[in-house]
């Protein structure tokens, strides 16, 4: 059926019948769809009380860049270095995390071009390669793999350049690289190159993007010294460290013992089962990213414990759904569409997911929750966008929207039960490329 013109008529009769759809017309072309809807009462359900509220320091700045997964991450470590070392304000470097990130994902690339090097470029597996060959998003196990790997360096150390603060260019440029190697590498397999002379290509193709990075976001340290003074003055020195000592000297976490926690209430992924997504990751070799997904009151029953403990969480979330950036408040009902357009346009989650109206798209850090009568009311929630959004850089989320747009958390083993470490450490399921539970958060 195609739209005709007694059809226009039709809606656009009915539509002037209605005084108040004049009424909204005017709010609506004036001050826009958020400032119309927004549900006013929903402040003062969202202030920055909880009784659970732990010490973070200032927020961070990701500026322009999609590394809020790195940053949320170091932003954990921070936590842990400021009250460990007496430090007022301390950041890591996370523009080395970025490098090593970045290279590491073209290597990760070349190998899945490898794998299916005998595919047609229709093939859908290619084609979602090629869509993207890199971006700056990411997933915990994939922090992990970096860390592992690389260490740690303070952002003293290793600062931010241009392209590490507002990454486009560069990973316009990084991703030219990337399919003209994906075209070299195809060749070769198409004519029957040696296993040797390939990976010998794909070595001098890694060597370039080496140089690439490394001009565009600085070389990385390999030996260093760290100076600071403590909130008592008094000044230390660390003279000749590596960014794997500064590590273990300054963090000491054991990252082997964090599992990521999902809620996918999807049918085709029941609960207490673990999950991983095929082509999913950065580093060769590296920590495979993988999941155990558990209900909403067992996901925030796990947050809380950690919370609880004195330790923040990492977790991902579809941070524009029902948001507000600048009073840093994130509730279901901030905003009263169905109400000013007289439509229903709300799903539940799993519904979102299956039809690709939400995902993963932010990485953040819980650093407080407000439990009243044993129940979750709120969560405190640091950010990566600097000071002049939400309440200094830290925002509010409701329980309710915690329940619809959070996705995964990382916790400590201890936390879950046997049944579920069993579950986590079984062969996990494994999802296609494309499922939603493979987004990268930025």
């Amino acid at each position: 059926m195609k739209i005709t013109k007694e059809m226009i008529e039709t809606s656009k009769s009915t539509y002037k019948k209605c005084a108040k759809n004049r009424l909204a017309e005017n709010a609506v072309t004036t001050n826009g769809i958020h400032q119309t809807a927004k549900n006013w009462e929903t402040s003062a359900e969202s202030t920055q009380v909880f009784s659970i509220d732990l010490p973070t320091g200032e927020v961070a700045n990701q500026k322009q860049s999609g590394r809020c997964w790195m940053f949320a991450a170091l932003n954990t470590f921070r936590h842990k270095i400021l009250q460990d070392f007496k430090l007022k304000e301390f950041e890591l470097s996370q523009s080395y995390t970025f490098f090593w990130d970045k290279y590491e994902k073209s290597n990760w690339f070349f190998e899945q071009i490898l794998a299916t090097g005998k595919s047609e470029l229709t093939d859908r597996k290619v084609a979602f390669l090629l869509q993207t060959p890199q971006q700056d998003g990411g997933q915990w196990d994939m922090i992990v793999s970096l860390i592992e790997k690389y260490g740690v360096v303070p952002k003293s150390v290793y600062p931010e350049s241009t392209s590490s603060s507002a990454s486009a260019e560069l990973n316009k440029y990084l991703n030219k690289l990337l399919r003209k190697g994906a075209l070299v590498l195809r060749t070769l397999i198409e004519e029957n190159k040696s296993t040797e002379e390939i990976q010998a290509k794909k070595a001098e193709l890694l060597d370039e993007i080496y140089r690439f990075l490394s001009i565009s976001l600085g070389n990385p340290p390999e030996v260093f010294d760290f100076e600071y003074r403590n909130e008592d003055n008094e000044y230390f020195i660390e003279r000749n460290m590596t960014p794997k000592s500064f590590y273990e000297k300054f963090v000491g976490v054991d990252l082997g013992e964090y599992v990521s926690i999902i809620n996918a209430p999807t049918k085709d992924k029941p609960y207490n089962k673990s999950y991983t997504v095929e082509m999913l990751g950065n580093v060769v070799g590296g920590k495979q990213v993988k999941y155990l997904n558990v209900d909403m009151k067992e996901f925030k029953r796990l947050a809380t414990r950690q919370l609880e403990s004195g330790e923040t969480v990492w977790f991902g979330c579809d941070v524009g759904q029902s948001s507000d950036r600048k009073s840093g408040i994130m509730a279901t009902g901030i905003y009263d569409i169905d109400g000013l357009f007289e439509l229903e346009v709300e799903m539940n989650k799993a519904e979102r997911l299956d039809y690709g109206e939400s995902l993963m798209t932010h990485a953040m850090v819980l650093t407080g929750v407000n439990v009243v009568d044993g129940e979750t009311t709120k969560w405190k929630v640091e950010n990566s966008w600097g000071k002049e959004v939400g309440e200094k850089g830290f925002f509010v989320a409701s329980d309710k929207w915690m329940d619809e747009f959070t996705y995964q958390i990382v916790v400590r083993r201890s936390f879950l039960s046997e049944e579920q470490l069993k579950a986590f450490d079984a062969e996990p399921i494994v999802l296609a490329p494309w499922d939603p539970m493979g987004s990268l958060a930025n």
